[in-house]
């Protein structure tokens, strides 16, 4: 299809976003912060605003969760912090809807916990719901899937935005706002990447591990453009090889771990022969640096370090990500925590919790997380007992993940006095250094 970025045609995929098409025009720069610094998408899964453009002139319009429409009109141009109308999307038009209805069970979220849960509890019979922000169910880990719910009812490109009374949550859309009824409530919110402040870490090449990769399954090219990969985890491989699989020259991977870490951690996937296939086949061919991390970032290259040595690589992007932290805002928001018993349960009845959000684990878990909840809150607990086993067996797997690739104590020092840590309202290190407290800093 054919669309227009900054008055230039361009022909996007089928179901490409909109930051591929601003990609495909030529694009890395995708707005201007409130100092005037160039930016350009940083998570690839609607968290961080950065790849913020205007669409058929709405402002503020968040590109790597939009899909591209024939004929749609693309502005790069004047984007810069919020102004007058930015944020409504739309949602004065539609004012608040008659309600999306009422359900005996739903589930936000639509990666791998939330469709687990989902497919489980719509074993039940009973009417199930499932609401996600992004465009189409998947997650980020089978974005662009669309993995099939028949049993239930997807809300796409809904979130959350208030909970008025037990029972009800409040949402909204790019046009419009309604309430939606539960019974029992499962929460599947997820993970984000961890981004550390570091000298350039702001360019408009530099994005998180994860979340360039998830901008490659939205329609962004890649082909032929040179990728640095680095932080730590096993998502850095799984990225790389996607990245590698796509056409992206990789040249190499550095991990901030240390190598005894790592190798411990290797020889402990020897209790789980499919993870250990999956490293095997990641590990293979790639320049894999461990004690390795990016210093510094500058266009069209990072400066790394390793033990006593620094250098610069070039790179058209810098795929950067420490690792992944829950989404917990919605459990917050409900005051329910995240802490949940044997069958997922938080402490407020009725209100479950699955996958990420209750603690890193990975896709095995995530799905034994989200089918014991969803067994759970439709009444099937004698079921929900049977994956007990196997969720204890892939905790065990992410508690030695977290110890093998915990961040390292140089990590903390990298940024300078001039290092936007804020990338909202590009408040530096050194201003917020002059501070006694967080509370102190952000009243300022």
């Amino acid at each position: 299809m054919r669309v227009t970025v900054d008055g230039k045609p361009v022909e996007v995929p089928e179901g490409a976003m909109v930051s591929a098409a601003v990609a495909r025009a030529g694009g890395v720069e995708f707005r201007r912060s409130v100092s005037g610094e160039g930016r350009g998408p940083l998570c690839g899964m609607g968290i961080c605003f950065e790849c913020r453009v205007t669409v058929d002139g709405r402002a503020h319009v968040r590109s790597c969760q939009t899909r591209c429409v024939p004929g749609m009109e693309i502005g790069t141009t004047g984007v810069r912090s919020w102004g007058p109308g930015a944020g409504s999307q739309g949602l004065g038009v539609g004012g608040w809807g008659l309600g999306g209805g009422n359900f005996e069970i739903v589930v936000v979220g639509a990666g791998p916990a939330g469709l687990a849960a989902a497919r489980a509890a719509g074993e039940s019979g009973k009417a199930v719901a499932v609401v996600d922000d992004n465009p189409a169910p998947g997650g980020q880990i089978w974005r662009g899937e669309s993995p099939a719910l028949p049993k239930a009812k997807i809300f796409s490109g809904a979130r959350v935005i208030a909970a008025p009374e037990a029972g009800r949550l409040l949402l909204e859309t790019s046009d419009a706002r309604f309430d939606l009824g539960y019974r029992a409530l499962i929460l599947a919110t997820g993970a984000r990447e961890r981004f550390l402040p570091f000298p350039g870490w702001t360019l408009p090449h530099v994005t998180g591990a994860g979340g360039l990769q998830a901008l490659v399954k939205s329609g962004l090219p890649i082909a032929g453009k040179r990728v640095v990969v680095a932080g730590s985890g096993p998502l850095l491989l799984a990225a790389a090889n996607y990245l590698r699989e796509h056409g992206a020259p990789v040249p190499l991977v550095a991990e901030q771990a240390e190598s005894g870490a790592v190798m411990r951690f290797g020889f402990g996937l020897a209790r789980y022969p499919g993870k250990l296939a999956q490293a095997m086949r990641l590990r293979a061919g790639v320049r894999y640096l461990t004690g390795c991390w990016p210093v510094a970032a500058e266009p069209g290259a990072v400066t790394l370090r390793r033990g006593t040595r620094t250098w610069s690589e070039r790179c058209d992007y810098l795929a950067c990500g420490f690792g992944l932290v829950p989404n917990t805002e919605l459990p917050r928001l409900l005051s329910c925590g995240t802490a949940v018993d044997e069958f997922q349960q938080t402490r407020t009845a009725g209100i479950y919790c699955a996958g990420e959000a209750t603690g890193i684990g990975g896709l095995e878990l995530s799905i034994a997380e989200g089918e014991i909840a969803g067994y759970a809150a439709s009444g099937a607990e004698g079921r929900a007992r049977r994956r007990f086993a196997e969720r204890e067996s892939y905790r065990r797997f992410a508690g030695a993940a977290e110890e093998a690739f915990t961040p390292r104590p140089e990590l903390k020092k990298l940024p300078r006095d001039d290092t936007v840590v804020c990338r909202c309202e590009d408040v530096t290190f050194g201003r917020i250094r002059r501070f006694a407290s967080w509370r102190e800093a952000k009243l300022q």
